[in-house]
Protein backbone atom coordinates (compact mmCIF):
# COMPACT_ATOMS: atom_id res chain seq x y z
CA UNK A 1 0.00 0.00 0.00
CA UNK A 2 2.84 2.39 0.85
CA UNK A 3 4.39 1.63 -2.51
CA UNK A 4 1.15 2.48 -4.28
CA UNK A 5 0.80 5.76 -2.37
CA UNK A 6 4.46 6.63 -3.06
CA UNK A 7 4.00 5.75 -6.72
CA UNK A 8 0.82 7.86 -6.96
CA UNK A 9 2.54 10.70 -5.13
CA UNK A 10 5.54 10.43 -7.45
CA UNK A 11 3.25 10.44 -10.52
CA UNK A 12 1.36 13.43 -9.10
CA UNK A 13 4.58 15.37 -8.45
CA UNK A 14 5.90 14.48 -11.91
CA UNK A 15 2.62 15.67 -13.46
CA UNK A 16 2.79 18.90 -11.46
CA UNK A 17 6.39 19.52 -12.55
CA UNK A 18 5.54 18.83 -16.20
CA UNK A 19 2.45 21.06 -15.95
CA UNK A 20 4.48 23.88 -14.38
CA UNK A 21 7.05 23.50 -17.15
CA UNK A 22 4.30 23.89 -19.77
CA UNK A 23 2.90 26.93 -17.98
CA UNK A 24 6.38 28.39 -17.71
CA UNK A 25 6.96 27.86 -21.45
CA UNK A 26 3.63 29.50 -22.29
CA UNK A 27 4.39 32.43 -20.00
CA UNK A 28 7.80 32.86 -21.60
CA UNK A 29 6.22 32.72 -25.06
CA UNK A 30 3.64 35.35 -24.11
CA UNK A 31 6.35 37.56 -22.59
CA UNK A 32 8.37 37.28 -25.80
CA UNK A 33 5.29 38.24 -27.84
CA UNK A 34 4.66 41.18 -25.54
CA UNK A 35 8.29 42.26 -25.79
CA UNK A 36 8.14 42.07 -29.61
CA UNK A 37 4.97 44.16 -29.65
CA UNK A 38 6.56 46.70 -27.29
CA UNK A 39 9.64 46.95 -29.53
CA UNK A 40 7.42 47.41 -32.59
CA UNK A 41 5.42 50.11 -30.82
CA UNK A 42 8.64 51.81 -29.71
CA UNK A 43 9.85 51.78 -33.30
CA UNK A 44 6.59 53.35 -34.51
CA UNK A 45 6.74 56.01 -31.81
CA UNK A 46 10.36 56.81 -32.72
CA UNK A 47 9.42 57.18 -36.40
CA UNK A 48 6.57 59.54 -35.52
CA UNK A 49 8.82 61.56 -33.19
CA UNK A 50 11.35 61.85 -36.03
CA UNK A 51 8.57 63.14 -38.29
CA UNK A 52 7.55 65.72 -35.68
CA UNK A 53 11.15 66.86 -35.26
CA UNK A 54 11.56 67.17 -39.04
CA UNK A 55 8.34 69.18 -39.23
CA UNK A 56 9.49 71.39 -36.36
CA UNK A 57 12.77 72.03 -38.15
CA UNK A 58 10.91 72.88 -41.34
CA UNK A 59 8.63 75.27 -39.46
CA UNK A 60 11.66 76.98 -37.91
CA UNK A 61 13.32 77.39 -41.32
CA UNK A 62 10.13 78.83 -42.83
CA UNK A 63 9.74 81.15 -39.85
CA UNK A 64 13.25 82.49 -40.45
CA UNK A 65 12.39 83.04 -44.12
CA UNK A 66 9.23 84.92 -43.17
CA UNK A 67 11.18 87.12 -40.74
CA UNK A 68 13.77 87.89 -43.42
CA UNK A 69 11.04 88.67 -45.93
CA UNK A 70 9.28 90.89 -43.38
CA UNK A 71 12.51 92.76 -42.76
CA UNK A 72 13.03 93.21 -46.50
CA UNK A 73 9.45 94.50 -46.91
CA UNK A 74 9.94 96.98 -44.06
CA UNK A 75 13.19 98.26 -45.55
CA UNK A 76 11.60 98.57 -48.98
CA UNK A 77 8.57 100.35 -47.52
CA UNK A 78 10.84 102.75 -45.69
CA UNK A 79 12.78 103.50 -48.90
CA UNK A 80 9.56 103.95 -50.87
CA UNK A 81 8.23 106.30 -48.17
CA UNK A 82 11.46 108.31 -48.30
CA UNK A 83 11.32 108.56 -52.07
CA UNK A 84 7.64 109.50 -51.97
CA UNK A 85 8.32 112.18 -49.33
CA UNK A 86 11.09 113.66 -51.47
CA UNK A 87 8.85 113.70 -54.53
CA UNK A 88 6.03 115.30 -52.57
CA UNK A 89 8.40 118.00 -51.25
CA UNK A 90 9.71 118.61 -54.75
CA UNK A 91 6.17 118.77 -56.11
CA UNK A 92 5.14 121.22 -53.37
CA UNK A 93 8.13 123.42 -54.17
CA UNK A 94 7.14 123.42 -57.82
CA UNK A 95 3.57 124.32 -56.95
CA UNK A 96 4.63 127.34 -54.89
Amino acid sequence: MKKQINTLLLIGVAGLVISCGDVSDRIEEKLNELNNKAEHLDSLVNKEVDKVLALDSLINMESKKVKELDSLVRKSSSKIDSIADEKIKTFKKLME
